[in-house]
């Protein structure tokens, strides 16, 4: 956990907003015509050119021209995708077409993205998403409109990186009004930084891109959030796209198998049948086809401040680095009341499904991390970083990469399902 004092971050952030008052103009987009692509569905130069046709988005670019990233202002700040290979590669994100075009949704909207930042707790006694002594089920669940519509504001750019920030007043299941700031960077790392921060041979024969965000919350009201207040927790949310051969791969602290339960919660939604979820040892195998809905998370005890996926279909390897406190208190996110509310987990997955009506919001699949809960007095600031890389290549050299954060060779990876 990181604590800070923000009446100087303050006094920059205004400065910055006025000498760059030119980022948060609207921009015209007078190189795409409407329903005109030159690029194939999958690609990113197709998301690229959809995404144009609604927003003003900010491409980030590294040293290699390959590597690029789709930043949002408007649309809550997400990454909406990502390439390593250029306008005709594959386009990493998960994007909801239809959602553009469709009507404000009062639950949330799912726009896509495969990095998008919400507040927790979704569930339990301090829930952002549900209204005070409202029943925990779907009918009153609300994704908060600071996190789900609203556009945020640019700070500034640069090739390599966007600032933004977005001003949030929330009231959370016990009747707290919170008062908060949200700070948001995106940075897109060079191939150097790649290789040097991971510890990558420098001549490893892959396409990669990969990007750092940094998210700093800070309490702006006039009293302290604690047990009797509650207090909110930073969630990040990778939507990624499904296909039958992904399994998301989530590394975890050495235990006795018949220990299992106290490593993980495998019953968010249902408990996941067992031919989706595995684990071996220290490694847990969650199938990512986008053909039933289940969610899992990690204990923080037992979590490492890593996890990732593997698409041997697209030849994809995803690794998500963050930040992780072992010792500190995670927020219960279930939808009960009758849980600790400082039980938590502090790393999440998400397989995508049917509904028992049959309709379905994707299919996508998800990777999340969670900071711990932000027991902040006023003008203190908390800060989550995350991650997020994709290697593409022969797999003989991503079986290395796997090997080296993941614990697992490809092989083991596809084996499981």
């Amino acid at each position: 956990m990181i604590f800070r004092m923000n009446k100087l971050l303050t006094c920059l952030l205004l400065s910055a907003m006025l000498a760059n008052n030119s980022c948060n103009e609207p921009e015209k987009n007078t190189d795409i015509k409407k329903d005109v692509f030159t690029s194939a569905p999958g690609t990113f130069g197709y998301d690229y050119q959809f995404l144009q046709k609604y927003d003003s988005i900010i491409l980030l670019k590294s040293d290699d021209p390959d590597a690029q990233v789709v930043v949002s202002p408007k649309y809550q700040g997400k990454v909406f995708t990502s390439t390593a290979n250029g306008d005709q590669g594959f386009s990493f994100g998960w994007v909801n077409y239809k959602a553009f075009s469709d009507s404000v949704n009062q639950h949330m909207n799912a726009y896509g993205g495969e990095n998008r930042l919400w507040l927790g707790p979704e569930g339990g006694i301090f829930s952002l998403f549900f209204k005070p002594k409202a029943e925990m089920v779907y009918e009153n669940w609300k994704t908060p409109p600071s996190v789900d519509t609203e556009s945020w504001t640019v700070i500034s750019k640069t090739q390599t990186r966007v600032m933004m920030r977005k001003e949030m007043h929330l009231t959370n299941y016990q009747g707290t009004a919170l008062n908060l700031a949200i700070d948001r960077s995106v940075r897109i790392l060079s191939r150097q930084t790649i290789t040097n921060d991971l510890k990558i041979d420098s001549d490893i024969q892959v396409k990669v891109v990969a990007y750092e965000t940094t998210n700093t919350i800070t309490n702006t009201g006039d009293f302290e959030w604690t047990e009797k207040t509650g207090m909110p927790c930073i969630w990040l949310l990778d939507m990624l796209k499904p296909s039958p051969s992904a399994v998301i791969v989530v590394p975890f602290l050495e235990t006795p198998v018949d220990s299992f339960s106290h490593v993980a919660t495998t019953n968010y939604f249902g408990e996941i049948p067992p031919d989706r979820l595995k684990h071996i040892n220290n490694t847990l195998f969650f199938k990512a086809d986008g053909k039933s809905r289940g969610k899992l998370g990690i204990h923080p005890e037992k979590a490492k401040p890593v996890a990732g996926s593997y698409d041997s279909t697209n030849k994809a390897l995803t690794i998500i680095l963050f930040d992780l406190s072992s010792n500190a208190r995670y927020l219960n996110q279930e939808w009960n009341t009758t849980k600790p509310p400082f039980s938590g987990d502090a790393v999440n997955a998400y397989n995508d499904g049917p509904l028992a009506d049959g309709k379905q919001m994707g299919p996508f699949y998800e990777i999340e991390s969670v900071s711990p809960a932000a027991f902040l007095k006023p003008e203190q600031s908390l800060t989550h970083h995350h991650t997020v890389i994709h290697f593409t290549g022969e797999e003989k050299v991503l079986d290395k990469i796997a090997q080296k954060f993941l614990g697992v060779s490809l092989e083991t990876i596809k084996q499981q399902f």
